[in-house]
Order: structure tokens, then sequence, then C-alpha cells
């Protein structure tokens, strides 16, 4: 058993990095959105039966002319464009050649979960006590179970405190346990980079995590940063780590006009908020999402806090512990299950969200093999992959994201993987996961929704992205008007500055007219009662 520290317990660390992500502009509260959100739109039903089309040749000579772009000078760029139904190449460049993905990784990790899991797989998160404890009313210890749900919401443990307090219980005499003992305790990636451990995309992977917002972020909490008079120091807010999480606030209001030089970081090996820099008197409040350390400690202190309001009092300590193996008559007090994997993976896929696939490598390694590891996982869904037709050889697993490094694939690998998905019963589910070019929608465009829009591709062209430092990538689907699709890959590593991303959306374009698409064709159905609304995945610094 591990205690959650308290803040005042955390050491400090050194000063941060400065901030490297563009303002949340329109960060929601911590409760969760509805998942009644989730429900996939579909996209254009493809068949296979008709070939797309002659023109090959031309369009290759213009694939030629795009790729010949100063942008990608000293890149290496794999390209494949592939006509599934036939096996027919329309295009092909370095197609053989090992590249690092980024989060094109996640179209492997979702097809294997697919293929292992399921599309119908839930994650149960339990309430347990040990029947027989005590007087009426009252249980000793308790335990928060975690089942590995990448969506489990602040709104969700509420109700589960309710439905402990509608059970009877009043008093917990002992400890309140958080118990993420479904995965491991390795929360990170080797080699991920340190600097990133701050940032939301790079949180850490526990079996028990709560998702905060409508994009489903895990293990973090949303900063609010207001100035005050000048002068002064800001006004800091924690958000859901208000109590778990400890403050270190070194930052200044500044003038009216003057320079925001604002940094909210968590140094690396600490559970502290440190912010330091000016904010200017007249600047609109600042929020960020920044990770915690151990997210399973930040559920519990939510689900104590729920505890609290629903009459329950906690007499003991939130710890860290496992469900005893030995107890013979355990009560299961309340419980709760998790959308289907079929409709988690629409957010997951749409806005790249890198825990989820974390979290969905450990999952199948804890199903499959009876290890919630990345070492399992990976393995796991790697021979899933080769059972499902993908010739795994040139493909390198070093995480479920595409954030590590040590990934490789190549474009004409990924084109396999498009292709052999079409014949799996549960094809379906992962298509209306990926990003749709051009539709505003989040839900159905994802990273997408501001690219291509207007052209040929908009609404027809469903593709999954993938951006780092010097790596960028688009893969996926082009349905033709009259039946017939297209499969294409490309994958840019090695080029300076932004990413290439106006050289794909070409790609795609081009693509898309070759089978005869035409500028505001949109064929993607929006549906009645629905929202719509650098150098990393867009959806990783909220920029898409």
């Amino acid at each position: 058993m591990r205690h959650v520290p308290s803040p005042d317990r955390i050491r400090r660390a050194p000063a941060p990095h400065p901030r490297r992500e563009c303002t949340w502009s329109a960060v929601t509260a911590v409760a969760a959105a509805p998942l009644v959100l989730l429900t996939p739109i579909a996209a254009p039903a493809a068949h296979a039966d008709t070939a797309p089309g002659p023109g090959s040749a031309e369009l290759a000579e213009r694939i030629d002319t795009i790729l010949d772009d100063p942008a990608l000078e000293g890149a290496t760029s794999g390209v494949l464009v592939q006509d599934p139904g036939t096996g027919e190449v329309l295009y092909r460049e370095d197609a053989g050649t090992q590249l690092l993905p980024a989060s094109n990784m996640k179209m492997f990790t979702a097809a294997a979960a697919l293929e292992i899991l399921g599309p119908d797989h839930t994650f149960e998160t339990r309430v347990v006590a040990e029947d027989g404890q005590g007087a009426p009313g009252t249980v000793q210890d308790l335990h928060l179970v975690g089942g590995g749900d990448p969506v489990l919401s602040p709104d969700d443990l509420d109700t589960l405190a309710a439905d402990v307090a509608g059970a009877g219980v009043e008093v917990v005499e002992g400890d309140l346990l958080a118990d993420d003992s479904r995965f491991d305790d390795q929360r990170l990636v080797g080699d991920w980079w340190e600097e990133d451990e701050p940032f939301a995309y790079s949180a850490q992977i526990s079996a028990l995590t709560v998702a905060h917002g409508d994009r489903f972020d895990t293990g973090v909490t949303e900063i609010e940063v207001r100035p005050a008079s000048e002068g002064e120091p800001v006004t800091v807010g924690l958000g859901a780590a208000d109590g778990y999480a400890g403050l270190d606030n070194n930052a200044g209001t500044g003038a009216p006009g003057s320079e925001d030089t604002l940094r909210v970081d968590r140094p690396t090996g600490t559970n502290t908020i440190e912010v330091t820099g000016s904010l200017p008197a007249d600047a609109d409040p600042f929020r960020v999402l920044r990770t915690v350390d151990e997210p399973a400690g930040l559920a519990g202190h939510l689900f104590a806090e729920a505890l609290a309001e629903h009459g329950v009092e906690v007499r003991g300590d939130l710890e860290y512990g496992q469900l005893p193996g030995d107890w013979d008559d355990p009560l299961e007090l309340a419980g709760h299950t998790s959308p289907e994997l079929s409709r988690i993976l629409v957010p997951s896929m749409k806005f790249s969200n890198n825990a989820h696939a974390e979290m969905l490598v450990k999952e199948i390694g804890r199903e499959a093999a009876g290890e919630g590891t990345w070492e399992t996982g990976l393995a796991e869904a790697e021979q899933a992959l080769d059972g499902i037709g993908v010739d795994t050889g040139d493909l390198v697993f070093n995480d479920g994201s595409g954030l590590s490094r040590s990934n490789l694939v190549t474009a004409a690998t990924t084109g396999e993987l498009l292709t052999r998905v079409r014949e799996a019963d549960w094809s379906g589910h992962f298509r209306d996961s990926l990003p749709v070019a051009g539709v505003e929608d989040p839900l159905v465009g994802g990273t997408l929704s501001g690219r291509m829009a207007g052209s040929a591709a908009e609404g027809v062209l469903t593709a999954k992205t993938g951006t780092l430092s010097g790596v960028s990538a688009l893969s996926g689907y082009v349905p033709a008007p009259g039946g017939g699709e297209l499969v294409f890959s490309v994958v840019n590593n090695g080029h300076g500055g932004a990413a290439p991303t106006h050289v794909q959306d070409a790609i795609g374009v081009a693509v898309a007219e070759h089978l005869g698409h035409e500028a505001g064709t949109t064929v993607v159905p929006l549906r009645a009662g629905e929202p719509s609304g650098g150098e990393l995945e867009c959806s990783w610094a909220d920029t898409c």
C-alpha cells in the first residue's frame, strides 16, 4: 500500500521550460461531455467491385509535381496510392522505406484493439469493500478499482459515490484505496521526451484515470491563471487537482499591454504546478491543461470529494492499494460501465488522443495474455495485425500512439493495413473513427476539420493525421462517386520548418479529383441534432 502524498510533501524542482503550445481558447469545464455525442457519423460507402478508373499516368505526374515542393528539401517521403480492390498501384515513391509514422501509428493500434477486444468491449470501474466488517452503515477500507476506462469522467465518479451512499454506506472507517493494478506501474514509454511530461499529449498511463472535457484528455487538470492588479501575484486555480497537486506561484501581474511571459509547468518528478513570468493586467484569463503525477491519485481525490458531497465520511487516508485477492465475499457497492470501444474510438482517433492509444495497448495485453504492459500489449497487437493479413516485417511498434521516435512504418505497410481492414467485420467502426477532410464538426472532421475545405476532398477523404517535429503523415481512404475507392499513404520525414501538410492535402485533393469528385460535392451526411462546430498534432495544441 502506498500513501498518496499531500502537496506539501512534494519536492520542488528546477525552473520550467518555456510554454510550448497555443493558448487554449475554449477549454471546457472539468466534467466531460456526454458520450451520446460519440455516435459516429458514417463516411460514404465504398464498393470494392468497381475499379476507380483510368488516368493513372496523369495522377502520377501530378503527384510528382506536388512532391517537388521546396518544403520537402532534404526530406524523405514515402508515398503510396493504390486500388485496394484490384491491387493496382497508381503511385509509389519510397513506399518501402521505414519512416517515423507519428500518429499514423494509432491506426495500427485501433485495428488491433478492434480485432482483439472487439467493437463491443467495455471497461468496468468498481467500488468494492469487504462484507461484514462493521456496524450497519460502515465499512472498513473502500476500494476504487480502475478498469482501464479511457473516458471515465468526474460525473461518472460522482454517480459511483451516489451509488455507494445509496447502498447505505455512511462511514468508511479505514482508507480509500485507488487501485490501478489492472495495468502495470510503468507510466511513460522509455524514449518519450522528459521535457514533454507536463503536457497533455504526454500524460502518465494508468488503469484508473479521469478524462477531462469534450476531448477526454486523461491524467490532466485545467489550470486557470487570472491577472490581478499591476504588481500583484496572479491568481491561479488548479481545477480538478485542487487539493491534490501543489502550487508554486511566482508569477506577477504586469502593466496593461505589457509582454505576456507567463509559464505554467509541472517540473519532472513532482506533483507541483509551477507558475512563473508575468501576465498583463488587461489580459484575458489563461487556461491550459497540465498533467498530474499518478493519475490514479487524482481519480481517488475526486472520488473522495464526491463521497463527501453525498454524505459518506472517509475517516482514513487516500492510499494506493490493490484489492485483496483473499476476500471471501467482497461487497460490490457500485460499478460503472464505459461506452463500447467502437464509440470510444471516435474521439480517440478524431482528436488523436495519445493516452487512449496507450491504454488500449495495455488493455490488449491484459485481455489477451493477462499482462497489462506495453511489452505484452504491443506483441499481441502485432500478432493480431499478422492475423488479419498485414505483413508486419517492416513495422516497429514501440508505443501505441506514435509519440515514440522508435516506431517505424512504411507507406506500403500502412496501405496494406487500410486494405486489410476493409475485409474485417469491424471495418465500419474503424473507418468511422477517422477524421473527415474539411468538416467543421469536431466529432467528424477532428484533426482534418481545417484542411482541404472547399476542395474536391472535402467530406470525401477520411484519413489519420500525424505530426511531430520533422515528422508528418496522412493516410486513409478516398471513395469514388460511383463505387470503389483508393487507399493512400503519405509519410514525410526529415523536413525542416513547418509540417508539409499542404503537400499531403494537395495529394489528397489530386486523388479525389482523379476519382471524379469536384469542389463542393461533400457527401458525408451530418445528422440533425448533433453539434457543429506547427509541430505537433494540432489537437494536442488545441489548434484544430
